[in-house]
């Protein structure tokens, strides 16, 4: 049976196109995915992403396991910070990317996606260890994203917590709304943004309170469309596409999250090193099209008539008002400035390897 979040009402008020998603009934678009992701660009709208997944692991083993069981290093985190990693397989395959949240070092949240939530919470409870307490409390959390470049002072009317001085990944428990919450000062979209977690109970005052005090700022839901392009434009990567279970973290550019010069072992670590000794066979690298086409997942990625990768993501940029995606290319077609056909519907496009992000969004 499809779940529903909290909000699921509140989607179908403002005429939300729903799909399912991760086993959810979600909002893929309200007035259209362009527009949406503009607004998010210009101003600020509001995702709801309570289909993400929250363990709590805590005890005097806690850290100890996430530096075991994450690529990167949980060691170097303050109480309040938080920090995008990943969890990999023996292989260097990634089991899944995540943001780890220090409360204290007894105590830390892990943030996992939707469509990896039983997947992740088997692998960690396979391998747990030493002496902790692991909780899976998705089902109890909901969590909104305000996002945009007017997204601060939007909540700021909600709270009395000087938002200007929470960093970037970093969070607090506040009060939002009159309601004890986790603030944290991240997101999916490259903008200036927040994500409200709270309990299940919250969601329909906190929804309220935050549409409320953003009437002033012109704020707007938004779908997981305009999330996915939002993304894209930042090179983001997403799960299923651009990262999976065949792909280890050097290829997909990820190798600044990954720990390998320090003296922690953690899952995979061996075969990771292995493969950037040896040199790495392919790169995840961002493009621009020159051509008129929509590259897809799946499509064949070209140079000099040979078959050199494959595309990951591609969508038409809202922001460029160009077809742009990310592709698993040959390393050595992967440098800014090589020229490479994307192979749609029969043939061959031009389009060039440009550095991310494609655009310059301001999160500060």
């Amino acid at each position: 049976m499809t779940k529903k979040t909290p909000f699921y009402d509140k989607h179908l008020a403002f005429g939300a196109k729903m799909v399912e998603f991760a086993g959810y009934s979600m909002p893929v678009y309200y007035s259209g995915i362009n527009a949406e992701h503009l607004h998010v660009r210009e101003a600020v709208g509001v995702f709801d992403v309570s289909h993400m997944g929250e363990f709590f692991v805590e005890g005097p083993d806690a850290l100890d396991f996430l530096q075991k069981m994450t690529v990167n290093d949980v060691k170097s985190l303050v109480d309040g910070q938080a920090q995008y990693s990943a969890m990999c397989y023996e292989d260097g395959g990634i089991v899944d990317d995540c943001i780890v949240y220090r409360f204290s070092a007894e105590r830390f949240m892990l943030v996992v996606n939707a469509a990896n939530l039983d997947k992740d919470r088997d692998w960690m409870l396979q391998h747990k260890s030493g002496d902790l307490v692991f909780t899976d409390r998705s089902e109890d959390y909901a969590l909104l994203a305000v996002q945009g470049p007017r997204s601060r002072a939007c909540l700021q009317e909600l709270t009395d917590f000087p938002l200007e001085t929470l960093k970037f990944y970093h969070f607090t428990e506040t009060v939002v709304a009159g309601e004890r919450v986790i603030l944290s000062r991240t997101g999916y979209t490259g903008e200036l943004g927040y994500e409200i977690y709270h309990l299940n109970s919250q969601a329909e005052l906190i929804w309220d309170a935050v549409f409320t005090s953003g009437e002033a700022y012109d704020i707007r839901p938004i779908g997981l469309g305009a999330r996915d392009t939002l993304r894209l434009e930042m090179k983001y990567c997403l799960y299923g596409n651009d990262i999976d279970q065949s792909t280890h973290p050097l290829e997909a550019g990820l190798g600044w999250i990954t720990k390998l010069k320090t003296d922690d072992d953690f899952i995979g670590k061996t075969a990771i090193l292995e493969a950037r000794d040896k040199g790495l066979k392919r790169k995840l690298a961002a493009f621009i099209m020159e051509e008129r086409g929509i590259p897809r997942h799946g499509c064949e990625v070209v140079a000099d008539a040979e078959v050199i990768g494959h595309v990951t993501s591609g969508t038409q940029s809202p922001s460029l008002g160009r077809p742009i995606g990310l592709a698993y290319v040959a390393s050595e077609h992967a440098a800014v400035g090589s020229r490479i056909g994307i192979r749609i519907r029969g043939r061959d496009l031009q389009a060039e390897i440009v550095k991310a992000p494609f655009v310059n969004a301001s999160p500060v």
